[in-house]
């Protein structure tokens, strides 16, 4: 697919017609057509709906577009800044599906640049992005996902599970309200009875610290990995729920069948987990 495709698509999306896209890429609105009809062609999906509003997005021009704009950043740091970076370096592309795993995939990228020297690294976590799909097409090396994948395009190694433990703030400066972190099946069979129970329900789609900066200001309750809340529960700007069940989260580690990647990162992910 062009590039020139792809830029195509991104203005059109971010002026809202073809007219202004055409204009703005100083090209004819025929072009512009063309462009997205091939992009359309190759996918097999639109990408806009024309009507009295305006030119908006499809569901899939919506699903589509942040695989553009990641199409075109990965592109223009590989023809530009990779060739002058790439010399004796091992390239590593790990993502996470949620973002409780952000500061495990800092120090896995930190480990594993321990273990091997300077790496070519890129780090990807998203609530939108299939990350089992993002491995199988190549687009990461491996992934950190809390649902066991069936592709059969990928293997998976169970880690150990990630424990998170119901806490509340110590000071309510407003009514209490139970943050939802919604980390899929399991966290939500976990947290029914407790979600019900809750005069107030907060939804932050798996940003746990987005989450826990909230209940901290506000005052809350919410499940949160323990390694996350330790320090604030030392501190006493937090303390655990008395008589709460704590929630073991499965985690996956996931790469392409017959990748080095998954060994590799499987090792550091081990010495981190010893470590902590």
């Amino acid at each position: 697919m062009q590039t020139k495709a792809l830029e195509t698509f991104l203005c059109v999306a971010e002026t809202g017609g073809f007219h202004a896209a055409a204009r703005k890429l100083n090209i004819t609105q025929t072009a512009v057509s063309a462009r997205i009809r091939l992009i359309e062609e190759e996918t097999g999906k639109p990408l806009f709906t024309r009507g009295a509003g305006g030119t908006r997005l499809t569901e899939f021009g919506r699903q589509f577009r942040p695989y553009a704009e990641q199409m075109l950043s990965l592109w223009s740091f590989a023809s530009r800044d990779l060739p002058a970076q790439s010399q004796n370096r091992v390239a590593l592309r790990l993502g996470a599906q949620l973002s409780i795993w952000d500061p495990l995939l800092v120090d896995l990228a930190v480990r594993f640049e321990q273990r091997l020297g300077q790496i070519l690294l890129t780090l990807n976590y998203d609530h939108d992005l299939n990350m089992v799909d993002a491995v199988a097409t190549h687009v990461l090396d491996a992934a950190l996902t809390h649902e066991k994948p069936t592709d059969a395009r990928v293997e998976c190694k169970e880690l150990a599970p990630e424990r998170l433990i119901l806490v509340q703030a110590t000071t309510n400066l407003y009514d209490p309200v139970f943050v939802n972190l919604e980390l899929g099946e399991v966290y939500q069979d976990h947290i029914r009875s407790i979600a019900r129970q809750a005069s107030t329900q907060s939804v932050f789609l798996g940003n746990c610290m987005m989450a826990l900066r909230y209940i901290l200001k506000r005052g809350g309750t919410g499940y949160f990995p323990e390694y996350l809340v330790d320090e604030y529960l030392h501190a006493g700007d937090l303390c655990r729920v008395i008589g709460s069940r704590d929630l073991l989260l499965p985690v996956y580690l996931i790469a392409r069948k017959n990748s080095p990647a998954l060994e590799s990162v499987l090792g550091c992910v081990t010495d981190l987990r010893g470590a902590s």
